[in-house]
């Protein structure tokens, strides 16, 4: 597979309600394989995706291969500060364990060669997330959320029975 097989396009407006349920159900695999079951409703919830879907400066991407969906993405662009995040980031399920995930993220990091540092989260108990950004991205871990030092940027409790996470951030310069 050649880093050409993966590419990116902008979501269209119609394929949002496929986009949102694929990325539910990759989500979903985790928490059930932690929590034995997902709490009340899909994870994350309708609302948390519609807000970060439609936050200031987001884009949602569509990840495909060889022209093909297999997974989406949505950052945050700082034109003025290129301190970009990725927001949510995801393959459908069963295109996991095929390279395809970090020639996803090199594809983002090349659509925006401008970004000085991105940031991203994931919670304590996805280690195939913190192997993936630490070890594949080259992400470092820059804060660890927990009871007693809760994430300032977080709005709302989360969605997750175990609210405890990472933030990772990667300098590109």
């Amino acid at each position: 597979m050649s880093s050409l097989d993966v590419s990116l396009a902008l979501a269209d407006w119609s394929d949002l309600p496929d986009f949102k349920k694929e990325l539910q159900e990759a989500f979903a695999i985790a928490v059930v394989e932690e929590f034995g079951d997902l709490p009340d409703g899909p994870i994350p919830s309708d609302e948390d995706l519609n807000e970060a879907i439609n936050a200031p400066n987001a884009v949602a991407l569509r990840i495909l291969h060889e022209g093909r969906t297999v997974g989406g993405a949505v950052v945050t662009i700082d034109e003025d500060t290129h301190r970009n995040t990725l927001d949510l980031f995801f393959l459908k399920v069963g295109e996991q364990g095929h390279g395809l995930g970090l020639k996803a993220w090199l594809a983002i990091e090349a659509r925006y060669p401008q970004t000085v540092t991105w940031q991203t989260h994931t919670p304590y108990f996805e280690k195939r997330n913190i192997h993936f950004y630490v070890n594949k991205c080259g992400f470092k871990i820059v804060a660890f959320f927990h009871a007693k030092h809760s994430d300032p940027s977080r709005r709302r409790p989360s969605d997750l029975p175990d609210d405890d996470g990472f933030l990772f951030e990667k300098v590109m310069r």
